[in-house]
């Protein structure tokens, strides 16, 4: 009974069959004989044609579409899209400062007073937080009177000079305000000067005249070593333009003299100039 119900319907499949093969066959006869595939031109004229605006793409190795080739850099990291760190400048880098202000005595240097300070300072800024400068320092201070009485002079004064090495460490280097540690050392040169008023004479484009001048009549000095150590506060303006206010402890490492400067009276001054200078001014 199975058997009887199939064979229709394998009738009507062979049917089918026949006919899609009888309908197939010669259409597919002559697209081979019209199209032989021998020759690698033909296969060439059967592909689709390249636009001319690159938009059709190859495919890579893992069936993904790759892009256009970009334009090879030249040299490592050169080209259009050169990646490599650029210098910074080394004007950028060089530091400076300009200051002045007044002169302190130490507790424990009775042979110097009071006066003022001039410092041009240069150096080298090697990161935000630390820069060394080397530093002139120009102090005119005066000297106390039982010094200038040993003399017989009627006044006097110190004048200190000096070329020194001073790192400086900066607390808050991104801040508008910051606090900053400093200090260093180098060659000092002091001149102990006694005075006197004297005529002078004085003259101009219109006059000529006396005039009674402190003038310098005895003087010893000397060359030596000497180290500072301070703190300071900036106020930043933009950049590395700022304007500082800093104090230092100053010891000049002068020898203990006696002597007879010019033939005044006998002299001693005891060993060690110790000052604090307080200077204001603009570092850049």
């Amino acid at each position: 009974m199975l058997f009887c119900r199939v064979r229709p319907e394998l009738r009507k499949i062979s049917l089918v069959s026949l006919a899609f093969a009888l309908f197939t066959g010669p259409a597919s006869a002559q697209f081979a004989n019209s199209h032989d595939f021998s020759s690698a031109s033909d296969v060439a004229a059967l592909a689709p044609a390249e636009s001319s605006s690159n938009d059709f793409k190859f495919a890579d190795n893992d069936g993904l579409p790759s892009d256009p080739a970009l334009p090879a850099a030249s040299g490592a990291g050169g080209g259009q899209y050169d990646n490599r760190p650029t210098r910074e400048p080394l004007s950028s880098r060089l530091a400076f400062e300009v200051g002045g202000g007044f002169n302190s005595p130490a507790p424990d240097s009775p042979d110097i007073t009071w006066g003022g300070n001039f410092t041009l300072g240069a150096g080298y800024r090697f990161n935000p937080m630390f820069s060394t400068l080397i530093e002139y320092q120009f102090i005119h201070d005066k000297l106390p009177g039982s010094l200038i009485a040993q003399t017989g002079a009627t006044g006097g004064n110190a004048h200190i000079w000096s070329f020194t090495v001073a790192p400086v460490v900066d607390l808050f280097p991104k801040g508008r305000f910051d606090a900053y540690i400093t200090g260093g050392g180098g060659f000092y040169r002091k001149v102990t000067n006694f005075t006197d008023p004297l005529p002078y004479l004085y003259c101009n484009y219109f006059v000529c005249g006396i005039v009674i001048q402190d003038t310098v009549i005895g003087h010893f000095s000397s060359n030596q070593g000497g180290w500072n150590i301070g703190m300071g506060i900036a106020h930043r303006f933009g950049g590395n333009m700022k304007l500082f206010a800093e104090a230092r402890y100053l010891d000049v490492l002068t020898p203990a003299v006696t002597t007879e400067p010019n033939g005044l009276g006998r002299t001693s001054v005891e060993a060690g100039t110790r000052l604090i200078p307080v200077t204001i001014g603009v570092r850049w």
